[in-house]
């Protein structure tokens, strides 16, 4: 069995998540500018089993899709363009950045560490494989 990936994608750069060998856990795994992810993705795959990706879906309150949301579906083309192979699931990201600066408050880091806008983006990634594996289960 190999991990899952999250990505909560954005346009200057995107969290990243992975499960273990298990698919039990959810951990943050990196920041990376989205310039730079398909690269990103590349290596990390060539050294580590990865079954399946989740990349957020933006919508906001009422359902409507975000203004990122023709970003992320042309990204999805490139990803399975080039690893065909991984399956791709869409996960409703909605209140995850919010989620994810509460849970780093309580985390006891410095005001300028809670403030870091990559760290709030790994957590969120966090935040939705976490929800994705929650919801696998049920």
């Amino acid at each position: 069995m190999g991990q899952i990936i999250a990505i909560d994608y954005g346009k200057a750069r995107c969290g990243i998540a992975a499960t273990d060998d298990m698919q039990i856990i959810a951990s943050g795994l990196d920041t990376v500018e989205t310039r730079f992810l398909i690269d990103f993705l590349k290596n990390y795959f060539s050294l580590n089993k990865v079954d399946a990706a989740v990349v957020g879906l933006p919508v906001d309150l009422k359902g409507n899709n975000s203004e990122v949301e023709t970003d992320i579906l042309g990204f999805i083309e490139k990803f399975k363009a080039e690893f065909p192979q991984i399956e791709v699931h869409r996960f409703d990201e909605r209140f995850t950045s919010k989620m994810a600066s509460f849970f780093i408050s309580q985390s006891g880091k410095s005001r300028k560490q809670r403030q870091q806008k990559g760290l709030i983006d790994k957590v969120s990634a966090t935040i939705i494989l976490q929800n994705f594996l929650e919801q696998r289960t049920r």
